[in-house]
């Protein structure tokens, strides 16, 4: 793990793995740190901005190097449930990787308890994780020009939905009619780290 300067109020920690970030990132929001102003979780880092003119940044890095990580603090999560028609076009393709049915592909997808790890790539999406070994796909060879809002996918250890029109490479396995971002609502994004999430099949 390497703290990094990030301008003069915020520092960059790089972490080795996406579960030493989560640990990292839990282990500075519990800390409930009043000058830290803000923390930016990424796959495998972590950047912490703080209060101009104040110690925050120091804090944080005692508060994570006396914490055990493997065990990091555990929030009262919210809890999410998604309702998904699972009918995406990559669906058959999916189960045919991985050597399984399209009902089970379903059936595993919906079984699973996931966890926002962190957000990026359009506001309003999350990389969730938690995803069963089976699911674990990689990306399309050839990226799509238009995926609709709503649709649900997976690429890699993560599954995540779409909160708008967009390019992506993404696997879809179905779509949801949740808004997952909306600009003019007091929490524009639904999903924020930390956040449990689960999915349930509409039929």
């Amino acid at each position: 793990m390497r703290w990094l300067p990030y301008g003069p109020h915020a520092a960059l920690v790089e972490c080795g793995s996406l579960s030493e970030m989560s640990a990292v990132r839990a282990t500075v929001a519990a800390a409930r740190l009043p000058d830290v102003v803000e923390i930016v979780p990424g796959a495998r880092s972590v950047l912490v901005v703080a209060r101009p003119g104040t110690g925050a940044l120091q804090e944080a890095r005692q508060a994570v190097e006396a914490a055990d990580l493997a065990h990091p603090p555990s929030a009262d999560p919210r809890e999410v449930e998604l309702v998904v028609h699972y009918e995406g076009e990559d669906l058959p393709l999916v189960a045919e990787t991985a050597g399984i049915s399209v009902e089970e592909v379903v059936r595993l997808h919906t079984s699973a308890e996931y966890t926002v790890a962190f957000t990026g790539f359009a506001p309003g999406f999350a990389y969730l994780t938690g995803l069963p070994e089976p699911l674990r796909q990689s990306r399309l060879d050839t990226p799509r020009t238009k995926v609709p809002a709503g649709s649900v996918g997976l690429a890699g250890e993560f599954t995540g939905v779409y909160p708008r029109s967009s390019p992506g490479g993404w696997r879809l396995l179905g779509h949801t009619e949740t808004v997952l971002f909306d600009p003019r609502a007091e929490r524009p994004a639904l999903l924020a780290p930390g956040d449990r999430v689960r999915f349930r099949s509409a039929s």
